[in-house]
């Protein structure tokens, strides 16, 4: 029997990552059609939307939250001392690393 539940188990985590790779496009969708409009509700709705379906990805791959904070931060920190475009233009890696960091207290 315990068996069986495991596949039970294993088939609704496969579904469940399929279902949220679908609502990930469907996210980036709607980020996109929000961008050719005005205002900024729309597009900070979908971005919030990819935001929370990536970390749920994540965990369901066995990725933790804690694990992509910490990635997240590294990336930043890579692309801020590599000079990355936008970081070089705008202090944009820099703001939101700070964000992230002041966040956590």
């Amino acid at each position: 029997m315990a068996s069986k539940n495991r596949e039970i188990d294993v088939a609704k985590n496969l579904k469940t990552i399929e279902w949220l790779k679908a609502e990930m496009v469907d996210s980036v969708g709607a980020l996109f059609k929000a961008l050719l409009k005005t205002g900024n509700d729309a597009a900070g709705d979908a971005l919030a939307a990819i935001i929370v379906v990536a970390y749920l990805l994540g965990k369901r791959v066995g990725v933790s939250f804690h694990t992509v904070d910490t990635k997240i931060k590294a990336q930043l920190l890579a692309n801020i001392n590599n000079g990355h475009e936008v970081e070089r233009w705008y202090g944009d890696l820099s703001d939101l690393l700070r964000y992230i960091e002041n966040q956590k207290r």
